[in-house]
């Protein structure tokens, strides 16, 4: 089992900033693919980003632009760099470890992420 603590959340007013952070509690983190989704009251955890062990990148069109995921595999540590940020962004964001390190045309799914963190509530004033 990986452990995933998320960090970063907070209030921020629109147009502000706020960068989130995942930490890892083993080296596995370094080889599976990651990534950052979000859930608001009342609606299904969605997609933010996702993170290849190599380090290529996918977001989802309402945060590209805005949103920047990066990994740092020395220190098993997962980032997300969240910018002009909105009213819709906020909800609770949770990083999850994808669940297979070959297969990787399944990255957008959420049943194939089996290991999640706690969350961490991110809440933007408008």
């Amino acid at each position: 089992q990986v452990q995933l603590v998320e960090s970063g959340g907070g209030l921020v007013q629109a147009g502000g900033s706020l960068r989130l952070s995942c930490a890892a509690s083993r080296s596995i983190f370094s080889i599976n693919p990651m990534g950052w989704y979000r859930q608001a009251p009342g609606k299904q955890r969605e997609l933010v980003a996702t993170i290849t062990s190599g380090g290529s990148t996918n977001y989802a069109d309402s945060v590209k632009g805005r949103f920047t995921v990066s990994r740092d595999n020395a220190v098993n540590t997962l980032s997300l760099q969240m910018n002009n940020l909105k009213s819709e962004d906020t909800a609770v964001y949770y990083c999850g470890k994808y669940k297979d390190r070959y297969r990787m045309d399944e990255l957008e799914t959420l049943g194939w992420y089996d290991q999640w963190g706690q969350g961490t509530q991110v809440t933007v004033s408008s």
